[in-house]
């Protein structure tokens, strides 16, 4: 089942590529286009609320944790009906080994409009 909406960012599919081909990359800015400007983040150590929020998450993330040009990331599982996506993954960089990390994405009108995201998360 497509969730796909004319004139939008795309079906459920398209978005959850865009966005982990961008995460792969590093892409911050390309990565807070496929979020509706009130999307939420729940992890187990916030909830972010909006573009501004999201994206310092992902900066810090980026900068701290998974340095673009140091880490990989690698595609596990993933699961698409209607609106909802789940993916699973693990990576690494020289900062850190993700054996386990999860997300799952609400899209709406081809925007991510509520995520979660769960993870171990070992420094090296």
């Amino acid at each position: 089942m497509t969730n796909s909406v004319a004139g939008s960012g795309g079906s459920t599919e398209e978005v959850l590529a865009r966005h982990w081909r961008d995460f792969q990359a590093g892409d911050v800015e390309s990565i807070l286009k496929d979020y509706a400007p009130d999307a939420m983040v729940i992890t187990a150590q916030a909830t972010r609320k909006g573009v501004a929020q999201i994206r310092a998450a992902f900066e810090t993330l980026f900068a701290e944790i998974m340095p673009a040009k140091t880490s990989t990331a690698k595609l596990e599982k993933e699961v698409v009906e209607g609106e909802v996506a789940f993916i699973l993954w693990s990576g690494s960089s020289d900062k850190y080994k993700i054996p386990f990390a999860t997300d799952t994405f609400l899209v709406r009108g081809g925007k991510i409009v509520r995520q979660t995201f769960a993870a171990v998360m070992e420094k090296k």
